[in-house]
């Protein structure tokens, strides 16, 4: 309190306006409005006295105010679910460099577990009338697309394929027969697939190409599920393969989080050896895939990659808004390490 007994006032933040700035510059307020708008014509050594005074004061443009009168938006929104795990985080901060290289202010919505967190997630994300939407593989539910669509955004959706969006993939089927192909010419025939029961595009499409090239050279794939495709998924599902009398020779993992899971469990529960008892490929190549504890061979998905190719399909949708829908497919490549006997093989 004060001396007078009067409550304490709240202190109100203040931001510097663009009158402040034309003031200590000694122009008029639309000089500076100018000054901050490409194009525009104001003379060069007006700018800099505006500059100046702009740097000294700390003052910066209030982008989402300009956006709303001029009616436009910077504003990308990448929608995903979990964005914390995995490749996913890798591909998140990808992402929002590209995006702020670009110019663009992303947003990132977690659209949670629940009904109530994807409806706010919806209500957040689409109040702002966002540029585009960018949603990453597995999550939301279509529902969540069918309303973007509704509200007129350009979509762009990375790792699976929606009606009337475009959409950046990676040839997973072609990774699966890859690795099948991989483990054969090795001399393994007892094959076996680690995935999950919460079932991404992505995943199916892996574990489709993995079983489809096992099967055209007349071998049969066991297939363990665990109930998502995280490092807990990949404890269940080594549970369920090597449980019986007659485990697997090699596994190929739905990603790299199953593949570490599985790999410490059978470390912990059996006696074999990878290896020399067990070869293990995993997909993505997450950083901790090269850590000496995993040492993982594994398919390499590149975040940097993944993102500059959703950004240029981003402007080339602006640029061309009634062309037909864009359909952009990565290849991926293998990454030898020593979860499997290739690296002696190539010695």
């Amino acid at each position: 309190m004060n001396s007078k007994g009067d409550k304490p006032s709240k202190k109100t933040q203040h931001y510097v306006s663009a009158v402040e700035v034309a003031k200590k510059a000694g122009v008029s307020r639309s000089a500076v409005s100018r000054a901050f708008t490409p194009g525009a014509s104001v003379s060069a050594k007006k700018r800099e006295k505006i500059m100046v005074a702009a740097e000294e004061l700390g003052y910066q443009v209030n982008d989402l105010a300009r956006g709303l009168l001029a009616r436009t938006s910077r504003l990308v929104g990448l929608v995903v679910t979990n964005p914390e795990l995995g490749y996913r985080s890798h591909l998140v901060a990808a992402l929002t460099k590209a995006l702020i290289h670009r110019g663009s202010v992303p947003i990132v919505i977690n659209t949670g577990h629940t009904e109530e967190e994807l409806v706010a997630a919806q209500k957040t994300l689409f109040g702002y009338r966002a540029e585009a939407t960018i949603i990453l593989s597995g999550s939301p539910p279509s529902s969540f697309v069918e309303l973007a669509r509704r509200n007129g955004q350009p979509l762009i959706v990375l790792g699976r394929s929606e009606t009337g969006a475009d959409d950046v993939n990676i040839d997973n089927e072609g990774a699966g027969r890859e690795a099948a192909r991989f483990f054969l010419a090795d001399g393994l025939k007892r094959l076996a697939f680690a995935g999950a029961l919460s079932r991404t595009p992505t995943t199916i499409e892996r574990e489709s190409g993995f079983c489809r090239e096992a099967a055209s050279h007349g071998v049969n794939v066991v297939i363990g599920h665990g109930d998502n495709s995280n490092y807990a998924g990949g404890q269940e599902a080594a549970r369920q393969l090597f449980s019986g009398r007659e485990r697997p020779q090699a596994v190929f993992c739905a990603n790299d989080l199953v593949a570490f899971g599985l790999i410490d469990y059978v470390r912990r529960h059996t006696q074999l050896s990878i290896p020399d008892d067990l070869a293990i490929i995993g997909f993505d190549d997450i950083p901790e895939a090269a850590w000496d504890t995993y040492n993982l061979t594994t398919f390499r998905q590149d975040p940097a990659v993944m993102a500059a190719h959703a950004v240029a399909l981003l402007d080339r949708r602006q640029a061309e808004l009634e062309h037909a829908p864009m359909h952009d497919r990565l290849s991926t490549s293998i990454v030898l390490r020593g979860s499997t006997r290739a690296l002696k093989n190539n010695s």
